[in-house]
């Protein structure tokens, strides 16, 4: 499509990367197809050698993922995607393609569990160092770069304590020690409507797609974004020979009729968001209520800078013990106890034990997680039922 960037977010994420074939159908039919013919054998060595463009074998590139990755690069505003079979697929694709033994990585204190255990005993076993820093303190982060930093990598908003980071106050920071060192953002809780680090001096972006960019809860995914050098690096090397996290067609698919509606459903959560945390702010049973957009929020201001709207994602913690909110929580009926978030259904979780288990005691405590926190992703349902269900709960924990 010519003058895709020129076009309004929502047309984008409908008509970008659409294919028409000899059938004229209107959804791009899912190629379900492990290997491409080629009309010769001088055009299947061409194809090889980079010389001539065409899809070769579905884990190098498949016309399904094609659609999506447009989507998602036209989205974020970058030049190119990648598409992975998870989020962790994505983020091992980026970081094993950016740093080689004896390099180091500098990433927030306050991370998704799995990614945390990644870097922290994954990266480590290679001979990369990571070293955990306070991103928001910008004069104490400057003091941690060093000739061996590759790599900066950060959330934000930081899961789970939705801890705000001044992308483009860390990008112009680090490119100015350095301007080759890579920024890397997960852009997750955000989705591209609601923040696009890109355009904020970020150099790569990476998702997980399980979660809005699809936003059903049936999928597993993850996405890069970035120049189409490194993404062609990734794909030739970081997902073809480190990591094969090779999406399935049928999922891209999915991905891609997902993206139809992320505006939609991204006004809709944020509103329904803005709404429960107001309800949890005033209620005697919580101690304290994590959400950019309550005003009195330490990151507030900087989220209301960079973020178009504030998410769909909030935690709080609870006046009472571990064990007695476990009890409470066990008696919700409308909203799910699960991880993930950006599904249509309201999901809680506690995160100690849960996204962020393979933390430590002393490291959740480094990154501000404390264990009565609970992470709540606000779904599409009605409002006032999420907020009813929530206060039948937290009722029973007063007094």
């Amino acid at each position: 499509m010519e003058n895709k960037q020129k076009l309004g977010f929502a047309t984008r994420q409908i008509h970008v990367g659409k294919i028409k074939d000899a059938s004229g159908a209107l959804c791009t039919p899912i190629y379900q197809t492990s290997t491409f013919e080629f009309e010769t054998v001088q055009q299947g060595g061409a194809r090889f050698a980079g010389e001539e463009p065409g899809y070769i074998y579905s884990r190098l590139s498949n016309p399904s993922l094609t659609q999506a990755e447009e989507k998602l690069a036209s989205l974020e505003n970058g030049e190119a995607a990648l598409a992975a079979a998870s989020g962790m697929g994505a983020i091992s694709a980026a970081l094993w393609t950016s740093v080689v033994a004896g390099d180091e990585i500098l990433a927030s204190d306050t991370l998704y569990g799995c990614t945390f255990s990644l870097l922290c005993h994954g990266m480590t076993k290679f001979g990369v160092d990571t070293k955990f820093i306070d991103m928001v303190n910008l004069e104490n982060f400057q003091k941690h770069l060093t000739p061996k930093t590759k790599v900066i990598y950060f959330e934000t908003p930081c899961n789970p304590t939705l801890k705000i980071l001044d992308i483009k106050a860390i990008a112009e920071t680090v490119h100015k020690y350095n301007p080759s060192i890579r920024v890397i953002v997960d852009n997750t809780f955000c989705s591209p409507y609601l923040q696009r680090p890109l355009e904020l001096g970020a150099d790569v972006v990476v998702h997980s797609a399980t979660k809005y960019i699809n936003g059903h809860g049936d999928v597993i995914a993850g996405f890069i974004v970035g120049t189409a050098e490194f993404i062609g690096q990734c794909r030739t090397f970081g997902l073809k020979d480190m990591t094969g996290a090779v999406l399935s067609p049928f999922d891209a698919f999915l991905i891609a009729r997902g993206l139809k509606t992320l505006d939609i459903r991204m006004e809709r959560h944020c509103s329904n968001a803005r709404k429960v945390a107001e309800f949890l702010y005033s209620h005697p049973a919580v101690d304290k209520v994590y959400y950019p957009g309550l005003p009195d929020f330490k990151g507030y201001e900087v989220a209301r800078k960079q973020m178009k709207d504030f998410g769909g994602m909030l935690s709080i913690e609870l006046k009472a013990g571990r064990d007695e909110v476990a009890n409470a929580l066990n008696s919700l009926r409308l909203c799910t106890i699960a991880v993930s978030l950006g599904d249509a259904e309201t999901l809680v979780e506690h995160a100690a034990s849960m996204t962020h288990s393979t933390y430590t005691p002393e490291e959740l405590a480094a990154a501000g997680i404390s264990e009565g926190l609970v992470r709540i992703s606000v779904g599409l349902e009605d409002p006032d039922d999420i907020i009813a269900d929530l206060k039948s709960v937290l009722d029973t924990l007063v007094s």
